[in-house]
């Protein structure tokens, strides 16, 4: 198998999957990499990359099996059951745009005492995101 930095890859389902996608990519950054639609323009996968990570999704409202184990944050009280990260180099000018973006912020820009700066915010559909400038990889402050 080839490696990369990235081996695990965190997927979300977005009921506006198109929506999602431009989201992602005009507030955070995300760089398409490739998106498949299939019957009603409904996306069936669609990867997008950052740096080395990468985050997969799709759209909501499928006959899979998997969509008979998921829902959206919205019909579990705007909850989230797990986190999406997001190491970033410039963390205030992300933020800027999140905010222009309308997102709403579950914890405002901060610097945390491990390093660097972060906030949490929520996407276009209720996702919660921590986006930070502290690498765990690089094992120092900064």
């Amino acid at each position: 198998m080839k490696t990369t930095g990235s081996t695990i890859i965190p997927s979300v389902r977005y009921r506006d999957a198109h929506a999602g996608v431009d989201w992602l990519v005009r507030v955070f950054g995300f760089e398409k990499q490739a998106v498949y639609e299939g019957p009603e323009g409904r996306v069936m996968h669609a990867q997008l990359t950052y740096g080395n990570g990468m985050l997969m999704l799709g759209s909501t409202g499928g006959e899979t099996t998997y969509d008979a184990h998921s829902v959206q944050p919205d019909e579990i009280g705007n909850r989230e059951t797990a986190g999406l990260c997001l190491i970033v180099e410039d963390c205030e000018a992300i933020y800027a745009r999140a905010k222009a973006a309308g997102a709403e912020f579950v914890v405002e820009l901060h610097s945390p005492e491990y390093g660097g700066k972060a906030f949490n915010c929520k996407d276009s559909e209720g996702h919660i995101w921590w986006v930070g400038s502290y690498n765990p990889w690089a094992g120092e402050k900064d």
